[in-house]
């Protein structure tokens, strides 16, 4: 932090402080005013700004207001008299480092300096320690630090390679598509397409046609012959999404194409060889869909050869900090904002929430708060209310529509296990006690819900 821009209207003060900065050893420019310091602050690239709180036209305030908007980090300390302190403290709130009061003396603006320089040097080690915690759970695109999802990853790179069918599953939201991206990539077919198709999005009547595509006058609109989703995918990964919405007609030319590893054009009168890696995904549970005669059990079965499960967010909640952080540096550089990240009870109340949508919801949702947040943080204030009052995860379980007996069991048997180590201060004879359950059922439970002394 060695380049200072000095911007004040008074000539004898810039005269002094450039005169004083540099026989200390920085590098130094000046300005009259803010409009000549944004000019400058382009070609000089300073990285701290020194600015009166009051100048004509263009203030500190507006200095200030400007350089954020523009997504510069220089770090800004602004000058003011006894009687703009008002202004000045304006200012602090508004993203400024510190406040020097005028008249100064040239130690009070060397002190403030260095005390900048260290805050600097610990924000760039906090980066650099993020990134580090970035790059050691990054999958592929996928950011994982929770035994559950450090499983999953593991599947993937025994499996990757083998030109097997994969199943994956899970819930809305829980990144499927991503978990098929990474099989694709660390496979030997990840020079080739990947190609992706929502089976519940396309009408029953053109889903067929852009599967195996078609040729000219097959039907009426068909003016030319039209490759379809196989054939785009040759050589490399076709991810059926949502496969548990596939018609059952189409359900046994898959089944085909499985198989024989061939595929008919609608209209054509011969079969094209195709070389595809089959990718399945669904948030159905297909084994119920087979019994209830909507999935045909042989697709079922040959689908379902290598299984990945992806588990929800409410179940690998160690996930949830490094998600935040990583969507907050993504929405600044995407909205060119400045935002710091979360208040503590912002926080706790986001760790905290079951998220029925998962990772897709908690990406929305950290989005709409830096839309609506007027500070450096995202407060309280700035999450949807239900976030803001589910803080009863008894009545938030209940509030997703789960009617399982056993599984809302399971639920509030954790919270209470939970609740009593939290009494007994992790004492889990004692905590046995209060539960009145034996000290090894409690250390089996313990085990059970992974729950961190």
């Amino acid at each position: 932090m060695r380049r200072i821009l000095v911007v004040d209207d008074e000539e004898n003060l810039r005269v002094v402080a450039r005169a004083f900065l540099k026989r200390e050893g920085y590098e130094v420019e000046v300005a009259q005013s803010g409009e000549e310091a944004l000019a400058l602050v382009e070609t000089f690239g300073p990285d701290v700004i020194l600015t009166d709180v009051r100048m004509p036209r263009m203030g500190g305030l507006d200095l200030l207001a400007t350089l954020k908007a523009k997504g510069n980090d220089a770090t800004v300390i602004v000058m003011s008299a006894y009687g703009n302190l008002d202004l000045a403290i304006e200012a602090m709130k508004a993203g400024a480092y510190d406040y020097i009061q005028k008249p100064f003396k040239p130690e009070e603006v060397i002190l403030a300096l260095r005390k900048a320089e260290e805050r600097e040097a610990l924000r760039r080690e906090n980066r650099a320690l993020k990134q580090e915690i970035l790059k050691e759970n990054t999958f592929e695109d996928i950011l994982a630090k929770s035994p559950q999802m450090q499983g999953v990853f593991r599947t993937i790179l025994k499996i990757a390679d083998y030109k097997t069918t994969v199943l994956i599953t899970g819930e809305s939201g829980v990144g499927k598509e991503l978990v098929a991206r990474a099989v694709h990539r660390r496979s030997d077919r990840r020079g080739g397409p990947f190609i992706g198709v929502n089976c519940g999005a396309i009408p029953e009547n053109l889903l067929e046609s852009e599967l195996f595509g078609y040729k000219r006058g097959a039907f009426t609109d068909a003016t030319m012959d039209r490759v379809g989703l196989f054939e785009q995918a040759n050589h490399g990964t076709l991810l059926l999404d949502e496969i548990g919405e596939l018609p059952l007609p189409l359900q046994v030319k898959l089944l085909r194409v499985l198989q024989e590893e061939t595929m008919r054009r609608l209209g054509d009168s011969k079969d094209i060889k195709v070389d595809v890696r089959i990718i399945a995904a669904t948030h159905r549970d297909l084994a119920a869909e087979t019994q209830a005669g909507r999935f045909r059990e042989d697709l079922f079965y040959r689908i379902n050869v290598l299984p990945i499960h992806v588990p929800p967010l409410r179940e690998r909640r160690e996930d949830i900090p490094i998600l935040l952080d990583h969507f907050v540096a993504r929405n600044n550089a995407r909205f060119g904002m400045t935002l710091r990240g979360f208040e503590p009870e912002a926080r706790r109340l986001l760790t905290e929430y079951r998220w029925p949508g998962n990772v897709r919801e908690l990406e929305n949702t950290i989005e709409r708060a830096m839309v609506l947040c007027e500070g450096e943080r995202i407060g309280e204030g700035d999450l949807p209310e239900r976030i803001r009052e589910a803080r009863d995860p008894i009545q938030m379980h209940l509030a997703s529509g789960e009617l399982s007996i056993k599984k809302t069991s399971r639920v509030i048997e954790e919270i209470l296990i939970r609740r009593a180590l939290q009494k007994t201060k992790g004492n889990r004879t004692k905590a046995a006690e209060v539960l009145e359950i034996s000290h090894r059922a409690l250390l089996y439970k313990i085990k059970d819900y992974r729950i961190d002394l």
